[in-house]
């Protein structure tokens, strides 16, 4: 029999639909799962693709059964897990091998593990899975950290299961240790900042303007046909168009408000915050989930403090270009963390191929990507994408709209903290000349008691009317 390609270890559900596809693209793939009696069954449910598939029950088999050098996939949680598993699976193991880490798992860990076992010329790489148990099954978008001999390994094998974009598989070597589960964890606060933002637009609709769910949903349909076409937005208009059986009642109204989350968009904050990197949008997206899951103390705010919500004016082309706007700025400040990472820990990031492969597969998946990557292969004034010609001429079309929509949101006690979040993110962005010279004078005064040195210890820059 002949040796497999490649081994995946943990047959959970983005575990065993990798397994499918590798099966199904060719390759012969070995099988285990800490829990054994999982494995026959897994192998039985493949049908036809259980002959590429190899069933093992022991660790020492499973690793014996692959072809040297070895691959090996783990789909398993982070943390403590993945290191008890390094311990196991290290002394059966040789140089040239190499462990793929496939879950979100934080990059620190990612490059700890990366070094620890370079020494014995065994490849850590850290590997983003972006699609749910779908992509997974039909074809993820995936963003690899590790070594250029891992790369080397896994190539044939990723770009053949990966998501395909215009005949372009949507993954991609994108540095060593930690880079690909940084740029995931990036992906993934760039998607909480994009689900925030359509919750808020829904919300409006609902609560200020009164629209029924299914009205929504087809509003969302429409645009799903335009710029703002993205996946997140087709799920929406079906989700918002949908009933549940039983009750008749729209699904959305059914479903408890209240959003769990995972932890990945709280990571990039805190990443985005050491390296002194603005996360605003996904910082109040992070922030709408955690208060959202408090939802008695919630209701009770509403007694205590009024819940009243005033009416706004539904109109569907100014709140498609405030969302445009906003995803515009979402997008920006992701690539903001990531070109701060890139420098922070020498990876030399491509932003313009991660703005590739994020085209299918992935959740954040849309029309925007295209014009991201052709501006970051142009010329960028400061590198930032808001000043590529493309970007500037839509924000300047589209931020009004912006503005008069978290006016009237405002103005009405709605609730818009991601859109308001990039809509004063955009504002700080661009003033030239703003009010952090007021920070700066309290903070040489603190340093320098008071008025008697504050002249000779503030004016670092001149005048302010000198600044142009």
């Amino acid at each position: 029999m002949a040796k497999a390609q490649i081994g995946v270890y943990g047959l959970g559900t983005m575990g065993s639909a990798l397994a499918l596809n590798m099966a199904e693209k060719g390759f012969e793939v070995a099988v285990t799962n800490r829990e054994t009696d999982w494995i026959a069954g897994f192998v039985e449910e493949a049908g036809a693709l259980g002959g590429k598939l190899h069933a093992h029950d022991t660790l020492e088999d499973f690793i014996a059964n692959l072809a040297a050098p070895r691959v090996i996939l783990f789909m398993i949680p982070s943390g403590a897990p993945m290191d008890a598993m390094i311990d196991a699976v290290v002394p059966l193991l040789a140089a040239g091998d190499t462990i793929i880490d496939g879950g979100n798992a934080d990059f620190h860990l990612t490059r700890r593990r990366s070094a620890a076992l370079a020494g014995q010329d065994i490849h850590f790489v850290g590997m983003g899975v972006s699609g749910g148990e779908k992509g997974a099954r039909h074809g993820p978008s995936m963003m690899v950290g590790g070594t250029e001999h891992s790369w080397q390994q896994l190539k044939p094998i990723l770009r053949a299961i990966a998501a395909q974009y215009e005949g372009e598989p949507c993954v991609a070597h994108l540095g060593p240790d930690g880079a690909g589960h940084f740029v995931k964890t990036v992906h993934n606060g760039i998607e909480y900042a994009d689900m925030q933002m359509i919750a808020e637009i829904y919300s409006l609709l609902r609560n200020g303007a009164a629209w029924a769910p299914a009205e929504i949903g087809q509003l969302f349909a429409e645009w799903n046909k335009g710029p703002l076409r993205s996946y997140l937005v087709e799920i929406t208009a079906d989700i918002l168009q949908y009933h549940d059986p039983e009750t008749g009642h729209p699904m959305v109204d059914v479903i408890k408000d209240a959003a769990g989350q995972k932890g990945t968009g709280r990571w990039t904050v805190i990443e985005a915050q050491k390296m002194g990197q603005a996360a605003s949008m996904i910082e109040a997206a992070v922030g709408a989930r955690a208060w959202s899951s408090e939802k008695e103390t919630r209701q009770t705010a509403q007694e205590k403090l009024g819940g009243a919500r005033g009416a706004i004016e539904a109109d569907g082309a100014t709140l498609a270009d405030a969302m445009m706007a906003a995803r515009i700025l979402g997008y920006a400040q992701g690539f903001r963390i990531l070109a701060a990472a890139s420098a922070e820990y020498d990876w030399q990031l491509d932003f313009a191929r991660i703005a590739e492969i994020w085209r299918a597969g992935c959740i954040i998946r849309s029309a925007l990507l295209d014009d991201i990557a052709s501006a970051f292969r142009g010329e960028l004034l400061h590198g930032e994408l808001i000043l590529s010609p493309s970007f500037t001429e839509t924000l300047g079309r589209t931020l009004p709209a912006l503005r008069a929509v978290v006016g009237a949101a405002v103005a009405q006690g709605h609730a818009v903290p991601a859109l308001s979040s990039a809509l004063q993110w955009a504002d700080t962005m661009r003033q030239g000349f703003g009010s952090a010279n007021i920070i700066q004078a309290q903070r040489d005064y603190f340093g320098h008691h008071g008025f008697e040195r504050l002249g000779q210890a503030g004016k670092h820059h001149g005048p302010w009317w000198d600044q142009g």
